[in-house]
């Protein structure tokens, strides 16, 4: 159902925070309108926000299920490549096109919006509002994940206080307890010091809470019983005999899905063009599954004819993921692909300018230089074939800067045409929807013809082949890498897990983002090396096995200056310097 396109002629640019506080919010109720939502399925929560409940969607069931997108992109730098605001920008420009579209994304985490990243709400005129709410809090889900998560954490240690069967073994006990901050004192503790009445002295620590399988849990989970289910299959540690002990039978799930129940619920908001936003669960993308929910992808494709949805990092990590482990969980089918580019991670990848986190961008990165694009494409093409490798063809979307040269952007397209892939500028960011029209059209296109001859996604590796094969797949289909290295007594635990019935699980694999392989200082897409997997560990309630490759934190850290220090409030109550 195509709806009348507003004007969207945006001003002149200005910083992304006083973008989104100009902007006027229109009622969250005609938002919900828009998209053709149950009144009685909107429960309003303050001022351009709103909970959508799943359990009232029936009316929703006849219509016909929209066109799925997925946003992903080739390996990023630091700063990120802005797979958010053309995700935004490409709604956007649906909507100016007069259809009826929707974005889904991920909701930030506090760690990395108060260290180094920033906000993840987008940029310039591709931005979901309010910024400033959606970035700190929101509607307090990630605080409830925390709480269901240190729920369990505090039962477990009870447990193990009062000797409860199954008697747990205190030294391997397998929940940590998580925080919404970056805090690296945190990762390694000892826990139980003092008197007898204290607990019991063990070992721990933290993790950050979008690393948490209770996150994982909630971006999988298609509806409240299966959340229930799934919380009641985690493990938290070994029984005496060695044995898994889940939380079930510590007696804890039942009260984590009660302090879930609201958190499950999508977030529906709006961009900076009025366009529908749900935003919803948080996995870190590249130490955990790094998408957003299934419930609401499935809310928007029943309402809209076209769901937009960010992936993660690159396509090797969610994008794969997104392939392999949502894609199984929903059984959905995407109808396309997008892949973000930018000339200024191509001049990256050509291994001739150094980028380092919350620094400026060297001068010379910004120079006209289309020999350091060509030189950079490898990772491109790379992540090209990533795509192509679950039998998509990727949609490649140059995500302009104002730096950029014209010849820069002619050196992508002729790389792309290469791969006989089709590549379109878009100016989302300075011109909102209008300036991702040519990126719209070309996305309907390649549908259209995609339609013609008939989808061809598949995953990447079948349900059946052995877990230590699937994440070899991974490694060398995807990465590039010549095989994988696992710790000793590795495969011995997948053969076990395999025997115990979690054979068919997916495969998540945690490792640096910055490059095909785990080593962040390997641009491009580098040859000649091996994956090395130093810990595996069983995500029985999320639904897939999860490997450690590398040197990959789950506790990040904050640096030297981080963005806590630049954050303030004046005296109206503005916040200053969240970006």
């Amino acid at each position: 159902m195509a709806i009348q396109a507003t004007d969207t002629t945006p001003p002149p640019p200005r910083d992304n925070l006083s973008i989104a506080r100009a902007a006027r919010l229109w009622p969250i109720e005609e938002i919900a309108h828009r998209l053709g939502l149950p009144g009685e399925a909107v429960e309003p929560y303050g001022r351009g926000i709103a909970k959508l409940d799943p359990m009232a969607m029936a009316s929703l069931a006849e219509r016909p299920r929209g066109r799925y997108v997925v946003v992903t992109s080739m390996t990023p730098t630091p700063p990120g490549e802005g797979k958010t605001t053309t995700a935004i920008g490409l709604v956007q420009g649906l909507q100016c096109l007069g259809h009826r579209a929707a974005v889904a994304l991920r909701q930030p985490s506090m760690g990395p919006t108060l260290g180094l990243k920033g906000g993840a709400t987008g940029g310039g005129y591709s931005q979901v509002l309010p910024m400033e709410r959606i970035n700190l809090h929101l509607t307090g889900d990630l605080h409830a994940v925390a709480a269901a998560h240190n729920l369990l954490a505090a039962m477990v240690d009870n447990h193990l206080h009062h000797r409860l069967t199954p008697e747990l073994s205190p030294r391997d006990i397998r929940w940590q307890r998580v925080i919404d901050l970056n805090d690296r004192a945190l990762r390694h503790l000892v826990m139980g010091l003092g008197g007898r009445g204290d607990g019991v002295p063990r070992q721990g620590g933290f993790e950050i809470t979008a690393a948490s399988e209770v996150m994982a849990v909630l971006a999988l989970a298609d509806s409240l019983a299966d959340l229930r289910r799934r919380l009641g299959r985690l493990i938290v540690g070994l029984d005496r005999d060695g044995e898994p002990v889940t939380a079930e039978q510590i007696g804890a799930a039942g009260a984590m899905t009660v302090l879930l129940k609201e958190a499950l619920k999508p977030n529906l908001l709006q961009t900076l063009e009025h366009a529908p936003a749900l935003i919803h669960a948080g996995p870190f993308g590249n130490i955990a599954h790094g998408n957003s929910s299934i419930v609401a992808d499935r809310i928007a494709l029943q309402a809209a004819d076209f769901v937009v949805t960010e992936a993660g990092f690159g396509a090797d990590m969610g994008g794969e993921r997104f392939f392999n482990i949502k894609c199984r969980a929903s059984g959905l089918v995407p109808d396309a692909a997008v892949l973000v580019v930018t000339v200024r991670a191509l001049k990256y990848h050509s291994g001739a300018h150094r980028v380092v986190s919350g620094q400026p961008l060297p001068a010379s990165l910004l120079a006209e230089a289309p020999e350091d694009v060509m030189a950079g494409g490898a990772n491109l093409l790379k992540q090209i074939d990533n795509v192509r490798a679950h039998g998509l063809t990727p949609i490649v979307a140059i995500n302009a800067f104002p730096g950029d040269h014209p010849s820069e952007h002619a050196a992508i397209r002729e790389l792309c045409a290469t791969q006989g892939v089709h590549a379109e500028v878009s100016q989302h960011v300075r011109d909102g929807g209008e300036g991702s029209l040519a990126l719209a059209q070309a996305l309907i296109e390649a549908i259209d013809q995609t339609d013609a001859g008939g989808n061809g996604f598949h995953y990447l590796y079948p349900a059946e082949l052995p877990l230590a094969e699937k994440i070899e797949c991974i490694a060398t289909r995807l990465y590039g890498a010549d095989g994988v290295d696992f710790a000793p007594g590795i495969r011995a635990r997948l053969e076990a897990w395999q025997h115990q019935g979690y054979g068919a699980f997916p495969v998540c694999i945690a490792k640096t983002h910055m490059s095909l392989s785990h080593d962040a200082g390997r641009l491009g897409a580098p040859a000649g090396w091996r994956l090395p997997v130093r810990e595996v560990r069983l995500s029985a309630g999320a639904g897939f096995v999860y490997a450690l490759a590398g040197d990959i934190r789950t506790l990040p850290g904050l640096n030297a200056s981080p963005a806590a220090t630049r954050i303030d409030i004046d005296e109206d109550g503005h916040t200053q310097g969240l970006f």
